[in-house]
Order: structure tokens, then C-alpha cells, then sequence
């Protein structure tokens, strides 16, 4: 029997319930350093300091030390180092980053209550991810194929016999098209794969998360400040992809695939964040502070395209489904020492454990005489690979400043955050999770530990402020086009690939216009 191989056709899957994979889930749930232009300079070790509108969405009880009314706007550009030629993609990009202000009124003789909010982009996605490596006759549709041969794709019948026909599909939709359109003949006896000799990989990913942060704050004495935030977080991610294999010579004269892949996750979030600065000595200019970060508990929506062609068919597909995430506590000590007007300096230590990122199913809802209720639960398959796949991450940060004059200000700082990613983590396709199996990439990257280096200068004129800074980023990460794949008993069957090298190399340039009144 000939057989079949890349049928033009249309696979449109209906979802009843899902939930988000691990690996794009830690895209959203990370946080760039970002801000005004003097917080960035000084590598967000603002924290215990205070008077700086960027530490409301760090240490609220920073906005209780404004003696003054203050207003902000920041715009930047951000450009990535080494980025490949993607059409896709820009490496260059301009970015509004950040506004605000803040409220300040006297409540005592030496007391202050006061009110802000601040938006800042928490996340910029622009990044364009390249790799390629041989394959040495591993494939992305063997994958595929030996999930279907060990009974992870379809259900058995009680004979032992795949069963083709069945309604209830336990594949991602990439699985399905490869199991539909090329590898099969109606009978397991006839199902075949075809093995890759190299391939080639761009993606580019674009979009921000906007963090719209309320604040309230004051002091009581000059001695002890407190402050609650309440963060509302708006998500905006694309990621378009072209993922194209180079296969060894077959019987059906197949020479290429390539997956081409659109991806959108939009939605909302929210949090609470409280903070405390403590002035542990009267009239000394040190001071301690401690902050408490809720969960964010986001509500999101992914919808996706992708096509598989050989060149001259094309398979494709697309889905939309909703779905929740929330991010762990997240807990920060904080110091600070200024010798009067001429230099301070700051440090600050974050703590947050991503292995209990809770990925959550909706199971539906009921309505009630006034509103719609929606419930929802863990998925505990996917929770479970997350704790297998991300670990706790710490950042560290430290700045400080000068001024040489009254009038002006050089800053520096340092920023460190370790890896989210367990070096033995995996995107495993086959969980049985919804978010595995309505995922259209099977690739992944560990990022290792991040280092930011942080400069910036700033001027006085009257009431108004202009300053600049600069920021570089640095990650390096080990990428995979799909998992290993091991056979027990036939080593043929073994689908192996090598971890790349990539990097994210980033520069990016920050001017803050303020006003104090």
C-alpha cells in the first residue's frame, strides 16, 4: 500500500479544558530590571533607600520617604547583541518603559502619608533565538513516532491494537499531524518515521507585560515606614518560529520539513505587595527594609497557528484556550546608607522558589442570580514537572551614587540573578497534561544565571531631573530542538539530539524627564 505523505488538509482541534506548559509559563513569570532611569543605574538597589518611584513595585515602603510631589515619565531602546537576520524579528527595538507619580501630604510633624502609582514594563520579550546542529538520523517526527509505538498517543483496544479511530487523542497537535498525514497506514505494521541529518531553528519573540502599580505609604516618626502596593499586570507575548529539518535520503524522496509556528498568549494579572523600612538608630542614615510579594495570579488565554510543509503541501493548524497560572511568594531584605546629600548606597536580596509556579486547569463554572463563578485546579502532572524542571532563583543587587556637585549624580550598579532552570530540565511531551498535549514546539532552553551591569548619570535644573543610564544583560543557555528520547530494548529507536549554545546579550539605554513640586 503507497503511503500517504503531507495530504493538504486542516486540523482545527476543540479544547474542552487546558492548561500552559512549564517552559512557557517560565516566560511570563520572571521580571526584567527595568524602571526609571536612576533606579536601573543603580541596579534596582533602591529598595531601602526609598524616594524613588521604581520601588513601589520592589519595596512600597520606598514611596513613603517623598517629602514632595514627583512625577516621571522614561523612554528607552533595547538592542540585542549577535542577534541572527530574522525576518521575523527586529533586534533593535524603542520602548516606552515607564511613568508615574506621587502624592505626598504631612500627617503629623514628622509624618507623611502618601500616594502614588507607576507603570513599567516588568517584561520585554523582543529577543530572536537561533540554533542549528546535525541530528545524525534523529527527527522531530520520530519523536512522535515513538510515543505512538509505545501506546502515549492513542488508545489501545483490548486486543493490544492501536486504535486509529479513537476520539480521545493524548498527543500535542504536532504529534497529531505527523501521526495523520505521514508515518501511517491504517495499521501499525505499515507506520514509519524518517530521520533528519541536520537542522535549522529562528524564533522571534516580541511583546511586554505592563505592570500598573497603586500605592499607599507614609512614616511614622521618620523612624519606621510602611507601605502596601496593589499590581495589576497586563500580558502581551508573540512568538513566531521556523524550525526546518534536513532529512537523509528515504523512499518517499522527502528532502526537508519545516514547522512554522505563531503563538499568542494574552491576559491579566494581579498582586499585593507589602514593605517596611526601618530606621534602626535615631538620626542615623542607615536603614533596613524587608518586602512580602503575593503570588500573581494570572488569567491568560494562548492561541496558536502552525503549519508542517514539505516544500510543496502544507498541513496546519490552530486552537485558542484559556487557562491559569499563579507565581510563587516572593520574599526580599533590603539595606541602605546615605551620607547626606554627597553618596548612598544600596543592596537588596530576593527570594523566590519557581518550582511551586502553580499551573491551573479550568474545570467550568456556575452562575449565581447576580454573576459567573469560574473554578479551576492544579494541573498536578504538569505542577509536577515544573518542580522537576525550575528551581528556587535569588537576585542579588547592589548600587550606588554620588554627587560630585549638587547638581549632579553618577550612579553604577550590579544586578545578579541566578538560574531558574534545572540543568537536567526537558520539555517532556509526553505528561499527561492538557498542557502537553496541545503544545505545537517541542524545543526548549535551560537559561543559566543572568548578570546585569548597570551605569548612569543624572542632572538637577530647578525642580526638574533628566537622567540617563545603560544596562547590559548577559545569559547563556543550552537549547534543544525536542527531548531525548530512549528506547529499552531497540537502541534504532533511540532519538538522541545535542544541547546548543545560545546566548541573550542584551543593551539597552534609559531617559528619564521628572518634575518635583
Amino acid at each position: 500500500m503507497k503511503k500517504r505523505y503531507l495530504l493538504m488538509a486542516a486540523a482545527i482541534i476543540a479544547l474542552p479544558l487546558a492548561a500552559q506548559e512549564t517552559y512557557e509559563n517560565a516566560k511570563i513569570i520572571n521580571q526584567d530590571l527595568n524602571g526609571t532611569a536612576r533606579y536601573v543605574g543603580m541596579g534596582g538597589a533602591t529598595d531601602a533607600l526609598g524616594g524613588e518611584i521604581s520601588s513601589i513595585s520592589s519595596n512600597p515602603a520606598g514611596i513613603g520617604l517623598f517629602r514632595h510631589n514627583k512625577f516621571e515619565g522614561t523612554v528607552g531602546m533595547v538592542s540585542q547583541q549577535d542577534a541572527a537576520n530574522y525576518s521575523e524579528g527586529d533586534e533593535t527595538n524603542l520602548s516606552f518603559d515607564q511613568i508615574g507619580f506621587v502624592y505626598s501630604t504631612r500627617s503629623g510633624e514628622n509624618s507623611f502619608l502618601n500616594m502614588g502609582f507607576n507603570y513599567h514594563k516588568s517584561k520585554n520579550f523582543n529577543y530572536i533565538l537561533s540554533a542549528d546542529d546535525r541530528l545524525d538520523n534523529a527527527s522531530q517526527n520520530k519523536n512522535s513516532y515513538m510515543k505512538l509505538a509505545n501506546g502515549l498517543l492513542y488508545n489501545k483496544d483490548f486486543d493490544g491494537n492501536f486504535n486509529l479511530d479513537a476520539d480521545y487523542v493524548t498527543c500535542n497537535q504536532l504529534d497529531d499531524i505527523f501521526t495523520r498525514n505521514l508515518f501511517y497506514e491504517y495499521d501499525m505494521d505499515n507506520a514509519y518515521y524518517y530521520d533528519a541529518a541536520s537542522y535549522d531553528f529562528d524564533r522571534a519573540h516580541k511583546g511586554y507585560i505592563g505592570a500598573y502599580d497603586f500605592n499607599i505609604s507614609g512614616n511614622i516618626n521618620d523612624r519606621v515606614y510602611l507601605g502596601m502596593t496593589v499590581g495589576l499586570e497586563d500580558v502581551h507575548y508573540k512568538h513566531i518560529s521556523d524550525y526546518t529539518e534536513q532529512m537523509v535520503p528515504n523512499n518517499i524522496n522527502l528532502n526537508s520539513l519545516n514547522v512554522y509556528d505563531d503563538r499568542r498568549i494574552t491576559g491579566t494579572g494581579y498582586n499585593l505587595k507589602f514593605g517596611a523600612i526601618f530606621r534602626p538608630i535615631e538620626y542615623a542614615p542607615f536603614l533596613i527594609g524587608v518586602n512580602v510579594h503575593t503570588p500573581t495570579w494570572y488569567r491568560l488565554t494562548t492561541s496558536n497557528y502552525t503549519e508542517v510543509s514539505d516544500g510543496n503541501n502544507t498541513i496546519w493548524s490552530e486552537d485558542a484556550y484559556d487557562y491559569k497560572v499563579y507565581t510563587p511568594w516572593k520574599f526580599g531584605l533590603n539595606m541602605g546608607y546615605t551620607d547626606g546629600k554627597v553618596f548612598a548606597i544600596g543592596a537588596s536580596y530576593d527570594y523566590a522558589d519557581y518550582a511551586h509556579t502553580d499551573t491551573r486547569i479550568n474545570d467550568g463554572g456556575s452562575y449565581d442570580f447576580y454573576d459567573y463563578y469560574e473554578s479551576s485546579s492544579s494541573d498536578k502532572e504538569m505542577n509536577g514537572h515544573t518542580k522537576r524542571t525550575l528551581k528556587g532563583v535569588s537576585t542579588f543587587k547592589v548600587g550606588a551614587e554620588v554627587r560630585p556637585i549638587p547638581e549632579m549624580a553618577i550612579r553604577a550598579g550590579y544586578n545578579y540573578v541566578s538560574a531558574m532552570y534545572d540543568k537536567e530540565g526537558f520539555k517532556d511531551g509526553t505528561l499527561n497534561s492538557p498542557g502537553s498535549y496541545y503544545s505545537t514546539a517541542t524545543d526548549y532552553t535551560n537559561w543559566k544565571d543572568t548578570n546585569r551591569y548597570t551605569f548612569g548619570i543624572g542632572w538637577r535644573i530647578n525642580k526638574w531631573n533628566l537622567d540617563l543610564a545603560y544596562q547590559y544583560s548577559a545569559s547563556k543557555g543550552e537549547f534543544a530542538p525536542f527531548m531525548n528520547y530512549v528506547d529499552s530494548e531497540y537502541e534504532d529507536w533511540d532519538n538522541l539530539t545535542n544541547m546548543v549554545k545560545v546566548d541573550n546579550k542584551r543593551h539597552q539605554i534609559l531617559c528619564t524627564v521628572g518634575y518635583t513640586f
